[in-house]
């Protein structure tokens, strides 16, 4: 069989002597998939808290925007830094390119796994899948910490380590929106998914809470905690998630009224027969209407996304703000204030693009606002904590919202797409693809991070903002598209329902 009742909901019935309702598993799908990937995050986070003990050298760069520009002095701060000796062989003169190339690694392993745990997750139980990728996950994030205690000092150990931990956090994200996208409908959408997303930035939130408050003990528990939490989360998932209604014999709760069930619980596809749900293939999955610019977006989204994701507490403890320095641990809960805006724009991007029921111009809007923020962050956000804060907030705001929107209620569109015919195994393809395009971003834009800030941070939010720039202009035909769509709409007033129960699909037009 390809998917079981799990053992915990079995032993649960037992005991109740009567089956689960289809709105308590609705809940549980909610909050384990949630928990699931905020713990992928959290263990994801840890690195760019510990960063700034692994290399504590200052990394102010050189080659600023004109210096007019610039409300404070920076020279009389730089010296008064108290700075450890970091952990060889990161305190190295080559040590942040060193931190970036341990980004890539993860990173790169983690787009190209993307690719195959997507294929294997339209085939295989997915809770199943879910439950190893945790624990692998929990147990290398661990082994990364365990150099500490260990006393190695070897870069290819920590790299191999990096390398594993993204090969089995590959399996999570087409997993969890594979199983949501069982048990939830079409109604609103962006906002069911866009808050259900909040999980990334809670995830990055607690990561950096958790890591920041271990460092005092060693950066070794920074990385131990997490990957504890992410391998209990994981076994809880083993005994409770189920992945789809088929899989518990539940097809509707009887309580609910018939106007209920069509718009809470009717799933993202209806069951078909045998032979016509057969698992799409990837390049049948590419070739979908919209996958090919969304996906390619989303490498620009995410490497905006990841570079924050991954160097923010980094730049923080190392730029002075208020003409004053920022602890490494003080720098890491700051830096989480960037996600708390990021949970507000995957909301806000989810609702706004139900409401337009336009995805693309939607995210194409949130992506070139992006543009302005990230100039001002870096031009402003040292004059004072109160700046910073606000700044950053706002930043996290538009980066995050249109990378939230792509990554849910877009790839759910994309995975229901009319040209699949109602066939139910295409979800976690389509998912792993434009995620796993988007991971490659995320994995270039550490990197170059990593090269570029030696000699100028200026540059790198130069690089941000051209990158915010491409993926705005790569959804310009989705965007005239769903403009024109809405146009003929009001034009033709029929079929305006129509139109709009067909957008963002009906905008990205037949291959």
């Amino acid at each position: 069989m390809r998917d079981k009742k799990p053992l915990g909901l079995q032993l649960f019935e037992c005991v109740r002597s009567s089956p689960i309702s289809f709105r308590s598993c609705q809940a549980v799908v909610l909050v384990l998939t949630f928990l699931s990937y905020a713990s992928y995050h959290a263990t994801r986070k840890t690195t760019s808290i510990v960063k700034s003990v692994l290399d504590p050298k200052t990394n102010l760069g050189l080659l600023h925007w004109p210096s007019h520009l610039y409300l404070q002095n920076l020279k009389g701060t730089e010296n008064n830094m108290t700075l450890s000796s970091g952990w060889a062989p990161f305190n190295a003169e080559d040590g942040t390119a060193l931190l970036g190339e341990i980004d890539l690694a993860f990173l790169g392993v983690y787009a190209i796994g993307m690719f195959f745990a997507g294929h294997l997750g339209d085939r295989v139980d997915l809770r199943i899948l879910l439950t190893i990728g945790m624990i692998g996950t929990g147990l290398f994030t661990a082994a990364f910490g365990a150099g500490y205690w260990f006393d190695i000092h070897n870069f290819y150990y920590f790299l191999g380590m990096q390398m594993m931990a993204g090969l089995f956090q590959s399996s999570g994200w087409p997993s969890v929106v594979a199983v949501v996208g069982s048990w939830f409908g079409k109604s609103k959408r962006g906002l069911i998914m866009g808050i259900w997303n909040a999980h990334t930035s809670v995830g990055n939130i607690s990561g950096s809470l958790i890591a920041a408050a271990m460092l005092k003990y060693g950066w070794c528990w920074s990385f131990a905690v997490p990957g504890i939490m992410i391998a209990l989360v994981g076994l809880t998932v083993f005994l409770l998630l189920p992945v789809g209604p088929d899989v518990i014999g539940i097809q509707e709760d009887l309580h609910l009224k018939d106007s209920e069930k069509a718009d809470m619980d009717t799933p993202l596809l209806e069951r078909r027969s045998e032979g016509k749900d057969k698992a799409v293939g990837f390049i049948e999955a590419w070739r979908i209407p919209g996958v090919a610019p969304f996906a390619l977006c989303l490498f620009f989204c995410k490497l905006v996304a990841y570079t924050f994701l991954y160097w923010l507490p980094f730049y923080i403890s190392h730029t002075a703000i208020g003409g004053q320095y920022l602890s490494d641990s003080s720098a890491g809960v700051l830096s989480t204030l960037f996600d708390v805006g990021g949970v507000v724009g995957g909301i806000l991007a989810g609702h706004i693009s139900d409401h337009l029921d336009a995805r693309a111009l939607t995210a194409a809007s949130f992506t070139f606002c992006t543009i302005p923020a990230l100039f001002f962050y870096r031009i402003y956000g040292s004059i004072s904590l109160t700046w910073n804060i606000a700044l950053m907030f706002v930043t996290g705001m538009l980066v995050n919202g249109p990378y939230a929107l792509i990554t849910t209620a877009v790839s759910a569109d994309l995975g229901t797409h009319s040209s699949l015919n109602g066939n139910s195994r295409a979800l976690a393809t389509v998912t792993a693809i434009i995620d796993g395009t988007g991971s490659i971003g995320a994995a270039v834009g550490p990197l170059l991070t990593g090269y570029i800030s030696s000699r100028s941070w200026s540059a790198v939010f130069t690089m941000l903002m051209a990158s915010a720039l491409v993926a705005g202009l790569l959804l310009t035909r989705l965007v005239v598209a769903e403009v024109a769509a809405k146009m003929e709409a009001r034009r033709t007033p029929d079929h305006a329902h129509a139109a709009a129960s067909d957008l963002p699909v009906s905008s990205m037009g037949e291959p």
